[in-house]
């Protein structure tokens, strides 16, 4: 009879021994108590978050205008750098000193208009049952009569609403935000390197080859979607304005870049910008008002149907549901700039997963 004392087969695992064992378990704790650590400090921190995420996005916008001038003039970065500089303060300048009290007045008209159109849709709401039960459910932020209870959800809503830099906002107000923000941008683009390998080091060495990787991948996103976003910015600004005008809105100028501005926050951005636009044509007729309605229906699937997909072929491709889920989820949890930069943020997070996963083998797509 063969001896099995001489079999070359690998033991095989006791029935009794555990299936994870106490090096998973530990795994497991490590990873849930550091989400729940990221989780809180962002919670705490996220208006600072968001100031430092706004500078590392202006840092971009500087460090790839002064690119593009290294690549076609072929002087150094500092000297590219400041010629940018140089060229957005003139920009600035000229601009506040031939157009400022024009563009001062138009806000303040614009103002004055969305008040008036305020007040005048609020009491035709009042004289009928319909408007009345409109108002009794309308927030009070809104012009109605809800006020609500002091809720956590209340609470919620009114950091969302009111929210716009949080600490430094308080302590420098948005003004000395702005202004940190421009600053800190210029250091960063100054010497991008010196920031990014301080952080580095803060890696374990074994993982900073794709730490290094993500780093460069997130900076070729961002410039990527602030390129692409400025474009679309433009066009739908463009658009709106001309279109207004020829229907014979008044302050046509100031709703079409309002209009671009706000479309700096996509699909959402697109209804915030048409509001206004639609308030001051209802003081014009209800004729007016439907062509400014199809106006910016027409606009809105030009962009999402044409312009988007030619600028996302060349920039960064994000789904429609994820980009408008990602604004409702980082504006609930960092506030109003979450809103606001809630598109960059999932693109570099897409970005860097896109870079951390596999792709599926087509056995495997659905």
């Amino acid at each position: 009879m063969p001896s099995d004392s001489g079999s070359s087969s690998s033991p095989m695992p006791s029935p009794d021994s555990p299936i994870f064992g106490p090096e998973h378990i530990a795994r497991i704790l490590r990873l849930s108590i550091g989400t729940v650590c990221i989780g809180l400090l962002i919670w705490l921190l996220g208006d600072v978050l968001m100031v430092v995420f706004a500078s590392v996005l202006c840092a971009v916008v500087l460090y790839g205008l002064a690119r593009i001038l290294r690549r076609h003039l072929g002087v150094s970065h500092a000297w590219a750098l400041t010629i940018v500089v140089l060229a957005l303060l003139a920009s600035a300048a000229l601009l506040v000193w031939n157009s400022g009290p024009a563009i001062v007045s138009e806000v303040i008209r614009l103002q004055e208009a969305l008040r008036q159109q305020e007040m005048a849709l609020r009491d035709t709401l009042q004289s009928t049952p319909t408007g009345q039960m409109i108002l009794n459910y309308l927030p009070a932020s809104l012009g109605g009569r809800h006020t609500g209870g002091d809720s956590g959800l209340a609470s919620l809503g009114s950091r969302i609403a009111g929210s716009m830099t949080g600490i430094l906002g308080s302590a420098f107000g948005a003004i000395g935000t702005l202004i940190v923000v421009l600053i800190a941008g210029l250091y960063f683009a100054m010497s991008p390197a010196t920031y990014a390998n301080g952080l580095l080091r803060l890696v374990p060495e074994e993982r900073r080859p794709i730490i290094r990787q993500l780093l460069l991948r997130a900076g070729q996103t961002l410039w990527a979607w602030v390129a692409g976003q400025s474009l679309d910015m433009l066009v739908v600004g463009t658009l709106s304005g001309i279109g207004l005008w020829f229907i014979g809105v008044p302050l046509a100028l100031a709703l079409g870049v309002l209009a671009g501005m706000c479309n700096f926050i996509p699909y959402i951005g697109a209804i915030m910008g048409a509001v206004p636009a639609l308030l001051l044509a209802l003081s014009l007729g209800t004729r007016e008002t439907i062509m400014v309605a199809v106006l910016y229906g027409v606009i809105q699937f030009f962009e999402g149907n044409v312009l988007a997909p030619v600028i996302q072929r060349h920039a960064v491709q994000m789904p429609p549901a994820l980009t408008v889920l990602s604004q409702t989820l980082f504006g609930a949890i960092l506030g109003f700039p979450g809103l606001i930069f809630a598109s960059p943020l999932t693109a570099v997070l897409l970005a860097m997963l896109d870079s951390l996963t596999k792709p599926l083998a087509e056995a495997d797509r659905i």
